[in-house]
């Protein structure tokens, strides 16, 4: 009996062994069944505690003055031999050729991949996977790179604490359209379904990227889909990149989440993970919110021309106080109080003193008046 219960409990074991899906076959989604509230009961890592992404507190982040401007390495020498892009049932992934990379970090990392996340175009705001002070974005960018200093590969890469590291750009929606995301959106149509591909030509990578790229916060992180290895060391880039509404809506609407057999289709929405607790780690920052923005020559213009503009206003206003009050002062409105002038005043006095000297000299015009004529008999 104990060796017939024996061999009865390795069979259901090795049943068990053989029936139950291993991690990395689950069908994941990002709602129903195996939706992100599911994802840690098949991938553990999914429930640990420095999970992305993440809602950056800008009061709570600390400056960091090491933190280098970044340097994409090989972004803009693409060549000649075109990008792969496909469809993985969860988003648009372009592969990137092993010569593009990137510095300003503690080790040399080789480029992989970079894909998209997005909303739905709800009355309900999001799209993008990290939030800045709680405000969500419309869509945003990651480009993921392994660490080629210290690992052979991404796969070995992704398993180990600094093994990755992936920039994070936030996009938002504006009136003009954003040339260097068309050649994405523009080939979106060849690849509806999943595990369809396709190739696309080559362009810079690095015009995707937000043209200030000193300007971020760090902090250790996790990939933000499943298995949820935390290995990542992000980078979110505070300056946000436009595209226009009708490029948003094009990434919004036309792939599938469904196989192209599948009877029925899914479109491929809302595909971004919410923001996960931060709990122990400090999110950095590059900069500092007291030394703010270096000025550009067309800013510093328009700040000159802005003070010029108000000296002048103020010197305007300044006049017309001065005016107003000289208006409505008593000279003005009260002339008959003025008092006499000086010249009328000073006639009674030069009267009074000619009669002062007549009366000091009284034999003056007398005597003037008896000086007798000469006689017509005096000799000449």
């Amino acid at each position: 009996m104990d060796c017939l219960g024996l061999f009865i409990l390795l069979m259901l074991q090795c049943f068990q062994w053989t029936t139950a899906p291993a991690a990395e076959e689950v069908s994941w989604t990002y709602t129903g069944l195996v939706g992100q509230s599911e994802w840690s009961q098949y991938f553990p890592d999914c429930g640990g505690t420095s999970q992305s992404p993440v809602d950056v507190v800008t009061t709570q982040t600390k400056y960091d003055p090491s933190l280098i401007p970044l340097t994409p390495l090989g972004y803009s020498q693409h060549g000649n031999k075109p990008f792969t892009m496909y469809n993985n049932g969860h988003t648009a992934v372009i592969e990137l050729p092993d010569w593009m990379g990137l510095g300003g970090l503690p080790w040399l990392f080789t480029a992989v991949q970079m894909h998209l996340h997005w909303g739905s175009g709800g009355p309900s705001p999001g799209g993008g996977e990290h939030t800045i002070n709680g405000l969500s974005a419309d869509a945003e960018l990651h480009v993921v790179h392994y660490n080629s200093e210290l690992y052979p590969n991404m796969s070995t890469a992704m398993t180990q604490s600094d093994g990755l590291a992936v920039l994070g750009v936030l996009i938002v929606t504006a009136e003009e359209t954003n040339p260097a995301f068309n050649n994405i959106l523009n080939y979106l149509s060849r690849i509806r379904h999943a595990d369809q591909k396709v190739s696309i030509p080559a362009f810079d990578i690095q015009s995707l990227l937000p043209k200030d790229l000193g300007r971020y916060y760090r902090y250790n992180g996790s990939l933000t889909t499943p298995p949820c290895y935390q290995s990542v060391m992000w980078t979110l880039f505070n300056e946000r990149i436009q595209i226009s509404k009708a490029q948003l809506l094009k990434m919004e609407t036309i792939l599938y989440s469904s196989k192209a057999n599948d009877p029925d289709r899914m479109l491929l929405q809302d595909n971004y993970r919410a923001t996960q607790p931060i709990n122990h780690r400090v999110a950095f920052a590059s900069f500092s919110a007291e030394s703010g923005k270096a000025l550009s020559s067309g800013e510093v213009t328009a700040v000159v021309i802005g003070v010029m503009c108000g000296c002048v206003g103020l010197a305007v206003i300044i006049r017309f106080i001065v005016k107003t009050i000289r208006s409505t002062s008593s000279w003005d409105v009260l002339p008959s109080n003025r008092p006499a002038h000086m010249s009328r005043m000073k006639e009674p006095e030069k009267e009074k003193e000619k009669k002062q000297d007549m009366a000091l000299n009284p034999t003056s015009e007398a005597e003037t008046k008896e000086e007798p004529s000469p006689s017509p008999h005096t000799e000449l």
